[in-house]
């Protein structure tokens, strides 16, 4: 077998092993390879880290880890590496910085680097820190050829040939400095947008709940702005986030609410609002917790031709029929391995290295 072979029989191993963790339940197989040496740790792991993080519920982990065990199937991944050069290995290391707003958000990257032949070096968010060295510690056990190549750091990141940061905008101008004489892949904070034309059904706003309150609006895609047409009515929206509206049983997602509803009421802006979720006539996109911004538009043109200039700020597009590129209604959270966040593709950058 060539090298890539073997990592790929690696990772699908593992999406076997997490195949056992979903947000309908928690329940352990036969035949997955070290499953006693590691099934009881990984729901440890998985109660440390919510634990660690409030917005780290069971079924949002639960949801994070069934959508990686659907994505890493032996098909999935030979798809994925088709133009992986199938016995690359190299000594260089990779430097992954993670974000932590979501569980294993920075898990995309991870993959990339290992099997692509590289080693990596990982410095994770204090947010997100117990689920992926245990899944490494798996991969270790199903791959030999992976121990030596995994490192996780809490010091200055100072040995390694390139680097893939991720952070808001700030942190973004800081590791554009400091990495300038490194190949890297800098990505800064985006948000996702839905378009509405009129021609939605109930299931496309129900569809769009999960796309606004999944992870609880906390992912780069996760919809955050409307566009609206003018004089849109928005009873059918409303009644697609009623699916959704068990999340004001959140205490911290109910705190945010309240706070973020006084501060509007405080500033007298203009809101409606349904208990659980408030939207505001605004042209940012990033929008609170607890909140969705909309904007009304006059024509399809213009709003295409400012989300075409927008795209720097925009991870996902949902709509219908709309735009090219769109995600269908309630799909953004399944996003396939070549869903490359903000469209930089990741093993062609490892490529070049």
């Amino acid at each position: 077998m060539t090298s890539i072979q073997n990592r790929i029989t690696a990772f699908a191993k593992l999406g076997d092993f997490l195949s056992q963790f979903s947000p309908n339940k928690i329940e352990k197989k036969q035949n997955i390879e070290h499953n006693d040496l590691f099934f009881d740790g990984f729901q440890h792991q998985i109660k440390l880290a919510q634990e660690n993080n409030s917005w780290f519920t069971k079924d949002n982990i639960l949801f994070a880890l069934q959508s990686w065990a659907e994505a890493l199937t032996t098909e999935n991944l030979k798809d994925f590496t088709k133009d992986v050069n199938p016995g690359q290995k190299s000594e260089k290391q990779v430097a992954i910085i993670m974000a932590g707003n979501i569980p294993l958000v920075g898990f995309h990257d991870f993959l990339s680097v290992l099997i692509s032949g590289y080693k990596v070096v990982i410095k994770q968010s204090s947010n997100d820190k117990h689920l992926i060295p245990f899944l490494a510690k798996y991969l270790e056990y199903v791959h030999e050829d992976f121990k030596n190549k995994i490192t996780f750091t809490e010091e200055k990141l100072t040995n390694f040939d390139a680097v893939i940061a991720t952070g808001s905008n700030n942190t973004a101008r800081y590791f554009e400095y400091y990495f300038k004489n490194k190949p890297s892949i800098i990505r800064k904070s985006r948000n996702s947008v839905a378009v509405i034309t009129g021609n939605e059904t109930d299931d496309d706003y129900v569809g769009l709940a999960n796309d606004v309150f999944q992870y609880f609006g906390l992912g780069c895609r996760s919809v955050s702005k409307l566009y609206v047409p003018k004089d849109y009515n928005f009873d059918a929206f409303f009644n697609g986030m009623y699916s959704r509206k068990d999340i004001i049983n959140n205490a911290k997602y109910a705190n945010n609410y309240d706070y973020n509803k006084a501060v509007y009421l405080m500033s007298e802006f203009e809101l409606l609002e349904n208990g659980f979720l408030m939207i505001k006539e605004d042209e940012s996109y990033s929008s609170p917790i607890a909140t969705i911004f909309y904007e009304y538009y006059d024509n399809e043109i213009d709003l295409k031709i400012k989300l075409h200039e927008d795209k720097e700020k925009i991870q996902c597009i949902v709509a219908k029929d709309f735009i090219e590129n769109e995600v269908a209604f309630g799909q953004t959270q399944h996003p396939k391995l070549t869903d490359y966040a903000d469209g930089m593709n990741t093993l062609e950058f490892l490529s070049k290295l």
